[in-house]
């Protein structure tokens, strides 16, 4: 049963000839956002440097608690390889006044396992974020970030009406940041490996 809240982020309307081709629309690749001083955002590199640092972050017991992707340099090779030669994810490092300090994964939900517990649109947009390193942690980083990467997404992409976040029910860290960054629950879903809270940032 769909809390209040799922009610009002997602009312099921009439399906009209519109909606039926929208749902059937293939949005492009997600955007790289630009978010401008003090922060930034690229693509991570699937070798070198950036590929260690990735491998490193999610061996931290505080990221790897709820990511649980703490897996070899080749897996992580492997992946962020696949993510780069497709068009559903793309793996970013955001830094911070030239430093990297957030590991991201921005996704189209509509063409993720998310789209199996909401009425994902064709352009939604995804997002995944770990900050790295333990000593950043609490002091501010993702609420401060998020609403100025929403504001990124939805100018970058025009036909993005929401950004969607899914993290662990136990992760009341990253929730409460969600919230300050303005993402609102929705419902609790179950995902692959947990039991998740679906938060939406409408445009």
């Amino acid at each position: 049963m769909r809390s209040p809240v799922m009610q009002e982020a997602f009312v099921v309307k009439p399906v009209s000839h519109l909606d039926s081709y929208r749902r059937h629309t293939r949005a492009e690749a997600p955007p790289v956002p630009d978010l401008g001083d003090p922060w930034e955002a690229r693509l991570v590199r699937p070798d070198g440097p950036d590929l260690h640092l990735v491998h490193r972050w999610n061996q931290a017991p505080h990221v790897a608690a709820f990511w649980r992707r703490a897996w070899t340099v080749q897996q992580w090779e492997r992946r962020l390889g696949e993510h780069l030669a497709g068009d559903d994810v793309r793996p970013l490092l955001v830094g911070w006044h030239g430093r990297p300090v957030i590991y991201a994964e921005l996704y189209r939900a509509a063409r993720d396992a998310l789209a199996q517990c909401y009425p994902a649109r064709p352009h939604d947009l995804g997002l995944n974020l770990a900050v790295g390193e333990l000593a950043l942690t609490d002091r501010g980083l993702v609420r401060s970030l998020l609403p100025r990467l929403t504001d990124a997404l939805f100018e970058a992409d025009p036909h993005c009406t929401r950004v969607v976040v899914e993290p662990d029910v136990r992760d009341v860290r990253a929730i409460r940041s969600f919230e300050a960054g303005g993402f609102v629950a929705a419902d609790e879903i179950m995902l692959s490996g947990k039991l998740a809270l679906l938060m939406v940032c409408k445009r």
